[in-house]
């Protein structure tokens, strides 16, 4: 099965999909924020990097990018919950998870999945991202 990294500030977040990745045979290693996580990414190599966006000190784009620039075959799936999603807590200025998802493709992540999500959506979209051949890119 693949190495994976999962980097998110929120703990029950990493622990909930490192017990998810973890019971489907995944080698899953976890980080608290973006640095963390690029430093252990350099250190691990992992087959796959899922990754937040929206995080304290340091944001999911600069993990995204630097380990894009530097592990081009690493796969990632940037993750994120940010952003405005009921009518009431509407504000223009603010960015909406759409939003910020799209600019994590743009940075380089392969696949995006909008907070909450479920196991099955996570487990497919993991299974298939470890499975493509190398320099393959999802559809």
């Amino acid at each position: 099965m693949a190495q994976i990294l999962v980097i998110d500030d929120e703990p029950d977040v990493r622990e909930s999909m490192h017990e998810v990745l973890s019971r489907s045979g995944h080698a899953v290693r976890t980080a608290p924020n973006a640095l963390d996580g690029i430093g252990m990414c350099r250190a691990l190599q992992p087959d796959l990097l899922i990754t937040d966006i929206i995080m304290p000190e340091s944001h999911g784009f600069e993990a995204i990018t630097q380990i894009r620039n530097d592990f081009p075959h690493v796969r990632i799936i940037a993750i994120s919950g940010g952003g405005n999603f009921w009518p009431a807590d509407y504000q223009p200025e603010s960015v909406t998870t759409t939003a910020y998802l799209a600019a994590a493709s743009r940075f380089g992540a392969d696949a995006v999945l909008a907070k909450p999500f479920d196991r099955a959506t996570l487990l497919a979209l993991v299974d298939k991202l470890v499975s493509l051949p190398q320099g393959g890119r999802p559809n």
